[in-house]
This record gives structure tokens, sequence and C-alpha cells, in this order.
């Protein structure tokens, strides 16, 4: 395990002693899929709580972690709802200041706008794109920081104004894949998904590149199930709705919905 995989270990099962000697909730920092399935993967006699993670959406990428105190983890009802825990960032939304201006900004421009006011990664969440419209999730002992400071993206001035987690609500956007697939192994749909060679894929998968339901996956030949979403780091991710034939060849027809 590489020496930063080590420190976040630590950190991790640090926060969820804190959190069971203290009893208070404790939160990490936003955390990538890598981070996360450093976090899923724990064993359970290596941490003192319970946690339940949170990116301000169903299916964010980039999430905070919750450890809860004895008091919490045994509720009555079983049910958490993470909107309840007092994650510590909230949404700030990013719109052309003169929409007849505006360039087509995409991801990377929001995200290096961001980092260039000093801001770190580690406190940044997911960033939406809506249109014209960007809705960045971030620490919230950052947030007025980043309303204050950030005034242009490229080339586009902008302005920004925070959102209640509570009223905002997001559908990600898909595009449908259909195909056929000599079976649903992840490399078979990758290379449908993506349209690229599986042996180009296959080293994604081998470099830690590939996660299933934010676990990583290293075996080619994994068994994908149906809802089953897929991220590929840098590249993108889809979910996986399921057969929908065979062909007289014995070939599978399936669906993907890939996320735009």
């Amino acid at each position: 395990m590489l020496k930063d995989e080590q420190l976040l270990e630590k950190r991790l099962i640090e926060l969820s002693r804190t959190a069971c000697y203290r009893n208070v909730i404790t939160y990490s920092d936003f955390l990538n899929l890598n981070e996360l399935n450093i976090l899923h993967s724990l064993p359970k006699d290596k941490l003192y709580t319970a946690y339940v993670t949170f990116g301000g959406y169903d299916s964010a990428e980039r999430q905070m972690a919750a450890f809860l105190p004895d008091a919490l983890s045994f509720s009555r009802t079983g049910k958490i709802d993470s909107a309840d825990l007092g994650f510590p960032f909230v949404a700030v939304g990013i719109v052309p200041l003169h929409e007849k201006f505006a360039q087509a900004l995409t991801h990377r421009d929001y995200l290096g706008a961001i980092l260039n006011l000093g801001i770190e990664r580690s406190k940044l969440g997911d960033i939406l794109i809506e249109g014209e419209k960007a809705v960045v999730f971030i620490d919230d002992g950052l947030s007025s920081f980043l309303q204050e400071e950030l005034r242009r993206v490229s080339h586009t001035s902008v302005k920004l104004s925070r959102i209640n987690l509570r009223d905002y609500g997001y559908s990600p956007r898909f595009e449908e894949i259909k195909g056929t697939v000599a079976s649903v192994r992840l490399d078979s749909l990758l290379s449908l998904a993506f349209s690229s060679s599986r042996t180009k894929l296959s080293g994604l998968i081998e470099g830690g590149k590939v996660f299933i339901n934010g676990k990583l996956m290293t075996t080619n030949s994994c068994q994908v199930r149906e809802e089953d979403v897929i991220s590929v780091r840098g590249m993108g991710k889809f979910r996986y709705k399921g057969i929908v034939s065979h062909t007289k060849k014995n070939r599978i027809f399936v669906l993907l919905h890939k996320y735009i």
C-alpha cells in the first residue's frame, strides 16, 4: 500500500475513534473513488463506529464520510437520512454574469478556476454542469471565500450564490447505448460504453482506474449485475441496465445508460 493510502487509513480510523469516544459525529474531507474504496475496504474491527457517505445528491462520485456514535448508529428505524447528519459542505451555483458573452465552459474550466484560488481538491465535491450553470459542492468553511473571490471562469465573468441542499435535486442526464457483447464481463461492457478495444481498457482495469458501485475492480472477467454503476477515472461512468435479448449467434444484446 502506498504511503498516502496508509495515511488516509489512519486518518479515517482516528475519525471513527473520535466519534466513538467523544460521542460526536466526525467528518472526513471529500473522498474520491479510490479513497472511498479504501474506506469501504477497511476491516470492520479497525473501525470504532458505523459511517455514512454523502456527496450532496444520489450517485455523487466524490463524497464525505460521517462517522456516527452509537446513539445514531442504532436508531429505532435503522434508517439514517444523510441530509440530517449536518455534513459540513454546501452547494454553490455559478452562472455567467452576462449570458450573451458566456463561453461554453467545461468541468475542467470550473475546476481549474477554483483550484487557482488556492482551494485544495479535497475540499471540493462534484462539479455539475447544467447548461450554462454549474453547481459545486464545497466545504462550508470555504463557501464564503469562493463566493467572494471567484469572478471569472476562463474568459467568462460569473456570479455565485449559495443553494439550499434540501431544495436541490439533480437527475443525471444520460445517453442510451445498445449493442451486443459476448458476455456481461466488465471488459466487454467497458468496450461497448467507451468504443475502445478490450486490450486498452484492460490496462485501465489493471491500473486501478475502474470502479463498480464505488468499489475498485481489478479483474477483467468480473460479471456485472443489473443497475451496477461502472466508473472509469478520467473517462466517465455508465449504468448497466441489463440484457435486452439474445441474437441468433448467441451474443447478448444489452442496454447501458452512459452519463453525459
